[in-house]
């Protein structure tokens, strides 16, 4: 009797390691349908207070206003690609192979103007790099830039993909709430919906309070460099401005490409009394518009639309970081906040929760 016990108990255990080992595979296989579903269901929070207010206030039918807001959305983004234009036209003429020469001497002549403007100071930093070949490195990149034109295909389906299912979760709200209470256990269900309505709620107010920062951004860095005058300001702008969406790293990236397109386009005129001083004003700029995010612009918009303090959501995308990488620190204030929203609703009588959703 006891050896049946133990054999069906290794069945079992193999049966259970087998659907585990086999639900897996399945969801690695269908990742990028469930990345599609998360990029929808980020869209539709998004979205929620527009059609809120359209139903609401303006008396639009419900499909009419997901539509309106769906529009409204994509002329944002078509916005958002045209605006672009102009920057990746201009790079890409000094990155093309036919212009590799021009490109070669933009370069050597910016080059021979740092190595004059140090070694006037005495400093021969840069004399051991003279002999190094840096123009080999730019023929490289049409090969890169073909790769990303073979990658246009699959992005119109994963665009084409999410636009239709975030049409149905704006336009049903609870299809979403509706898909999760399936497999929610019997007796849980008031709970879980309580729960998935305080988490809309708040992850509503965490990604427009994300476009509100991004905004506060553009609008700053948008002055900083049309005083400069640096050419497409607007757009650099904006790249600079969403690349804070990674927290911690994407400002350092921002800064880079800040420093290297002011950096570029100024190219021909002397570096002494031109490039640098210019580039130098604008990298002042940048920071002080980081200081202004990081100790104004984000505790407010944390602690209001998360309702977790500055030093949790700290730690919280370090250890989303050094877990998952950048996709760990995307997103971990919004799966910490729901989280707590759970735990809040099932543990509430637990000291360490009870500490830590006090605000909820």
């Amino acid at each position: 009797m006891k050896s049946k016990i133990i054999a069906n108990g290794i069945l079992r255990a193999i049966g259970i390691l087998l659907g585990i080992f086999l639900l897996g595979y399945f969801l690695y296989t269908i990742q990028s349908v469930i990345i599609y579903i998360i990029i929808a269901g980020i869209l539709s929070l998004v979205a929620r207070p527009i059609i809120i207010f359209l139903r609401t206030k303006l008396k639009f039918p419900n499909t009419l206003a997901v539509v309106f807001t769906m529009i409204f959305m994509l002329s944002l983004l078509t916005g958002l690609i045209v605006m672009f234009i102009p920057l990746i036209t201009e790079q890409g003429q000094n990155l093309s192979l036919l212009e590799v020469d021009k490109l070669e001497s933009n370069i050597q002549e910016i080059f021979n103007q740092i190595t004059s403007y140090f070694s006037s100071r005495g400093i021969d930093v840069l004399g051991e790099l003279k002999n190094l070949d840096f123009i080999s490195q730019f023929k490289e990149i049409p090969d890169f830039l073909n790769a990303v034109l073979g990658a246009v295909g699959s992005i119109s389906v994963g665009l084409f993909s999410v636009l239709f299912i975030s049409f149905f979760f704006m336009k049903d709200s609870h299809l979403l709430k509706n898909g999760v209470m399936a497999i929610v256990p019997e007796g849980n269900e008031n709970r879980f919906s309580k729960s998935l309505d305080t988490i809309n709620n708040l992850l509503s107010r965490y990604f427009i309070g994300l476009i509100s920062q991004i905004t506060i951004l553009f609008i700053i860095y948008t002055i900083i460099l049309l005083i400069f005058g640096i050419d497409n300001a607007v757009v650099i702008a904006f790249l600079c401005a969403l690349l804070n969406l990674i927290p911690y790293v994407g400002p350092l990236i921002g800064a880079v490409i800040m420093f290297i397109l002011s950096m570029t386009s100024n190219i021909g005129l002397d570096f002494q009394s031109e490039i640098l001083p210019t580039t130098m004003y604008v990298m002042i700029g940048y920071l002080i518009a980081q200081l202004i995010d990081n100790f104004a612009s984000q505790p407010i918009i944390f602690s209001k639309t998360t309702k977790s303090h500055p030093l949790e959501i700290f730690l919280i995308i370090i250890i989303g970081g050094l877990l998952f990488g950048v996709v760990g620190m995307i997103t971990a204030v919004p799966l910490y906040t729901a989280l707590k929203v759970i735990l809040k609703e099932f543990l509430s009588d637990n000291k360490i929760v009870k500490s830590l959703t006090k605000d909820l």
